[in-house]
């Protein structure tokens, strides 16, 4: 049976409800080779950011995805107490990012490599943990995607192939999108096993219809105040094109980050749900593609099933 992989465990798909899809709760840009938890304070980061989940669960958020791939700062320790904190479904990811945040084991493995320790962070746990991994997250460089990242992408497609887990990738490249897609053809990765991240970056509409047209999610996740209007126009394009089906959305918030004093400028989560859902409705979109685009669409996408 399909389910979602949380850090407190395993739920079916309709628990995961309202869902932010592409969140953070703490990223360090320090790099690989610098990277660690004594770097900061988890109590202090648990103080600070329970009150962002807090006040989205008041709003109705049940399901939050955090992004933050290893070696930037993944802490699944932390997750899960802020998971239990503020009753919200938390899930975490198994991957690595692109250069310098890569470690110097992804430089000299091999894609199968990778994707075995990848697929034991999904069905074993993360680090030594209990807590497993629900998505892949990996990232490649705009325009061709570079050898390494090529790697990456095989290894990703590969522990999927091996878990059942979907891939979300940074991306904000319409040329990167596509040759990620030749290669997961390539793989026999099934397309809707992608979530191509940062699509709104991506000024060329036809990769939009392209990535959706293949078979994979759109994800448009930069959403604030201040693109609000080019958002609701993103969303009717691919809602006219008959693609609301694989639409996922999301902030792209939070961000403590580690080294800045009070972890620098916080970005709270609250403001698709609070302000930019009622903006939708007066545009003219119904309950119905609302819930679809945050409820069941989030569900599908990030489900685990025939894994093996």
């Amino acid at each position: 049976m399909a389910k979602i992989q949380t850090v407190l465990g395993d739920i079916s798909p309709d628990e995961f409800g309202l869902a932010l899809v592409h969140e953070h709760v703490i990223c360090d840009f320090i790099g690989a080779d610098e990277v660690s938890r004594d770097r900061y304070d988890q109590k202090e980061v648990f103080d600070l950011m329970l009150p962002y989940l807090a006040e989205i669960r008041q709003l109705g958020v049940t399901g939050f995805v955090d992004c933050t791939p290893a070696f930037m700062a993944r802490d699944c320790h932390l997750l899960a107490s802020l998971s239990e904190a503020s009753d919200i479904h938390i899930v975490t990811n198994t991957g690595l990012y692109k250069e310098p945040y890569l470690p110097k084991f992804a430089l000299k493995n091999s894609a199968d490599q990778l994707a075995r320790i990848w697929k034991d962070e999904v069905e074993s746990g993360i680090e030594g943990t209990s807590v497993k991994a629900g998505f892949i997250k990996i990232a490649v460089n705009p325009g061709p995607i570079a050898p390494m990242q090529q790697k990456i992408v095989r290894a990703a497609a590969r522990c999927s192939l091996l878990t059942g887990a979907t891939i979300a990738c940074h991306t904000a490249s319409g040329v990167a999108a596509k040759h990620i897609l030749d290669i997961l053809r390539e793989e026999d990765l099934d397309p809707d096993k992608l979530i191509v991240v940062h699509c709104d970056a991506e000024g060329d509409l036809k990769y939009h219809l392209e990535v959706a047209q293949e078979g994979a999610w759109v994800e448009y996740d930069a959403l604030r105040e201040e693109n609000a209007e080019k958002t609701i126009k993103l969303i009717l394009f691919m809602v006219k094109n008959g693609f609301e089906d694989q639409l996922l959305l999301s902030q792209d918030a939070g961000w403590y980050h580690v080294g800045e004093e009070g972890g620098g400028d916080i970005r709270g989560y609250a403001y698709l749900v609070r302000d930019f859902v009622p903006l939708m409705l007066a545009s003219g979109f119904d309950q119905k593609l609302v819930d679809k685009i945050l409820i069941e669409n989030p569900s599908r996408a990030l489900q685990i099933r025939n894994s093996t």
